[in-house]
């Protein structure tokens, strides 16, 4: 069960820092495509691909309006993916966090069991075998050893599972953030078309 814990995390993980280190890297021109690769590549293919023209000493782009709308689609569908990591990692440290409070249980009832057994004889009976008072003694403090091990191993797998929760919420508000930036972008880039069209369209008729 834990191995499907940290194997859940660590993709959650790879995936966080996929998203950071793939937007980093330039794809050739020729192998850019609108319905693979990395969000970042997508946006990549829009503005390569896109019509450029200059005029009043700017370049424009024309960009086609389903291919917006294509990588609005992506780029929710990204966002779905990570929240439903995040959804994940939520009920990993959910779960932790009750096998914690039932190691810190076990480990109460074992000192109880184990200041009673000190009152007792010297000489003592475990699974029927007898042993005597100082070898029971040290048998327990290893098992009370094992289970303050294991406290801690989990305690420190949950602050884990924190950590990497913070992260992908970090990751999602920067898809979040820079999806609006590009679709801020390709919004005024559309205007800018238009009213150049427009106002050739004005010059025409004056003409």
């Amino acid at each position: 069960m834990n191995s499907i814990k940290q194997f859940s995390q660590l993709i959650i993980l790879f995936f966080v820092c996929s998203l950071s280190s793939f937007s980093q890297i330039k794809t050739p021109k020729d192998k850019l495509s609108l319905n693979s690769g990395t969000i970042d590549n997508q946006f990549e293919f829009v503005i390569q691909k896109s019509y450029t023209y200059k005029g009043n000493g700017k370049v424009y782009k024309n960009v086609e309006y389903h291919w917006l709308t294509q990588l609005k689609a992506h780029t929710i569908d990204t966002l779905k993916a990570v929240r439903k990591d995040l959804s994940d990692t939520q009920l990993v440290v959910k779960q932790q966090g009750k096998e914690i409070s039932d190691l810190k249980s076990n480990l109460s009832n074992t000192q109880i069991d184990l200041d009673k057994t000190n009152s007792e004889k010297d000489n003592m009976a475990l699974f029927g075998v007898q042993m005597s008072k100082s070898s029971y003694n040290i048998l327990m403090w290893a098992i009370i050893a094992g289970l303050l091990a294991l406290l801690l191993f989990f305690i420190f797998k949950f602050k884990n599972s924190n950590s990497i929760t913070k992260e992908a919420r970090r990751a999602l508000a920067e898809i979040e953030e820079e999806f609006e930036d590009h679709r801020k972008v390709a919004l005024e880039r559309e205007q800018k078309v238009r009213r150049q069209l427009q106002d050739e369209i004005n010059k025409q008729k004056g003409v």
